[in-house]
């Protein structure tokens, strides 16, 4: 592999549209792993726990989260930015000096917030033991996704895949059903859950070092990075990573402070579906985001517009069958956790409704850091985060659980319209594109549309019937129509 250009090369539209296709097919297939081994985790955690003891590992999980991305520093999404835009003016000379000052300050701020949860444990929601065992393995976790990255910036989205994606999960998996079959209790469970984070740091550091000893330096020196310009990019970046990272997990920790430890399992379990969604977006993001800092960094508006168009119809096109699918069987899902989580079934309605907005409105918040509008990404995260807080301290104390889902939904719309605005009129960019607008109307033409002529009819081997109708048709016409879903063709 020779990652140095001698002079800029960007690939054709249907070349680009090509290789993001099989780099998000390769991180969809992967994510088809995450997200069915995040619910197998959630799933041996309701049963082999009791809700208090789930409550607090899911508390524990979300204290964990916050600290690695805290560790974290923002520097995840400029190991794309900075690599991408080397790539693109044709000089990687200075891709050493980058990833050593991205590197350097990330282990160092991963050990000092390990060492500070580890000894503020006992002034935390949940349990401190399990916070505790969880910090030790916080560097590995930070380190795996920053040197993640840094491949992805290089174009390779294979170590992701296969360590993010496929192994980590899946031996968080294997661990934790070895920890039901012996009856083990949670302090165990925390701590097989958290070990895979070694193996994926190690072998993402071996995978970055095989990927410099292919680049050749350039002669030239056209790059415009510098240590400066690379935090100055990043700092923004960093405090918007932490809250958006407390959109997503500070309202567990909400409810568990406000309403108890059981309700913050059932909240947990409720809004579990919607990681795979995430996981989805992600995937897709990922392949799309090297080749759209490419594009913005030589002001190529319409390969960037054709990027953002076409991967928002592709994230639609696998996401909303999920959502339309989980409103339709929120009981049965729930069923599948135990009796203790049956009550949570408008809170799975009302995130799967929301979810689908926010999907349609595409991956905003990746197009504005990639126009190197990070500021803006921050207020807009920092506005959705204070959203969320006021909803939940309102709501919550009366109505646990589902106000804090009432929450959750207000900050993911405030966190996706009010960047849609700024996107297209700030940078002229939007999802709109007929290929979007097929995958809508595909999906709930296929699976929405169905349910509800079966509505009258009780019983549920017909909606099953009903939904099985549905996804044969569409998996006929995206077939038939898959021209303009993969390629924007007529």
């Amino acid at each position: 592999m020779t990652a140095t250009l001698s002079k800029p090369t960007l690939e054709t539209p249907s070349g680009m549209l090509r290789g993001a296709a099989r780099g998000g097919l390769a991180n969809l297939a992967g994510t088809v792993c995450t997200g069915v081994a995040g619910l197998g985790v959630t799933w041996l955690a309701a049963r082999a726990l009791d809700p208090h003891g789930a409550g607090a590992f899911f508390a524990a999980t979300a204290v964990f989260g916050l600290g690695v991305t805290v560790a974290k520093l923002g520097v995840q999404t400029s190991l794309v930015y900075w690599p991408a835009r080397m790539r693109a003016v044709g000089d990687l000379s200075r891709l050493g000096q980058c990833l050593r000052t991205a590197l350097v300050p990330l282990a160092v701020a991963a050990l000092v917030i390990g060492g500070g949860l580890w000894f503020t444990a006992d002034l935390l929601p949940g349990r401190a033991d399990l916070v505790r065992t969880l910090a030790v393995f916080l560097p590995f976790a930070a380190l795996s996704d920053a040197l993640l990255a840094a491949t992805r910036g290089l174009r390779a989205m294979r170590p992701t895949v296969l360590l993010d994606r496929v192994m980590r999960p899946g031996l968080q998996l294997v661990l934790l059903a070895l920890v039901w079959a012996l009856g083990w209790g949670p302090d165990v469970f925390a701590a097989l859950w958290a070990l895979p984070y070694l193996p994926a740091a190690l072998l993402a550091g071996v995978a970055l070092t095989r990927l410099r000893a292919a680049v050749s330096p350039a002669k030239v020196d056209i790059s415009d990075f510098t240590p400066r310009r690379f935090w100055a990019f990043t700092a923004p970046r960093a405090v918007a990573s932490l809250a958006q990272m407390a959109l997503q997990r500070v309202d567990v920790l909400l409810v568990a402070a406000l309403a108890g430890l059981a309700p913050a399992a059932m909240y947990a379990v409720a809004g579990r579906f919607v990681i795979l969604g995430q996981f989805v977006n992600q995937g897709v993001t990922q392949s799309v985001q090297p080749r759209l800092a490419e594009r913005l960094a030589v002001q190529d508006q319409a390969g960037a517009n054709l990027l953002y168009r076409q991967a928002t119809a592709w994230v639609v096109l696998a996401c909303w069958p999920l959502y339309l699918l989980m409103f339709t069987y929120a009981h049965q899902y729930l069923d599948l956790f135990g009796e203790h989580y049956e009550g949570g079934v408008h809170i799975v309605r009302l995130l799967a409704v929301t979810m689908m907005v926010a999907t349609a409105c595409g991956m905003v918040d990746v197009v504005l850091a990639m126009a190197g509008r990070t500021w803006w990404n921050l207020l807009n995260v920092g506005l959705a985060l204070i959203t969320m807080l006021g909803v939940d301290a309102l709501l919550i104390p009366r109505h646990g659980a589902f106000g804090a889902a009432v929450g959750l939904c207000a900050a993911v719309l405030v966190n996706n319209l009010v960047p849609l605005v700024q996107v297209v009129r700030g940078l002229g960019l939007h999802p709109f594109g007929r290929a979007t607008l097929l995958a809508c109307g595909l999906a709930t033409s296929c699976f929405a549309v169905p349910q509800l002529a079966v509505l009258p009819v009780h019983g549920l081997l017909v909606k099953f019937a009903a939904t099985g109708a549905g996804a044969a048709a569409y998996c006929y016409a995206a077939v038939r129509l898959r021209h303009v879903l993969m390629q924007g063709e007529r």
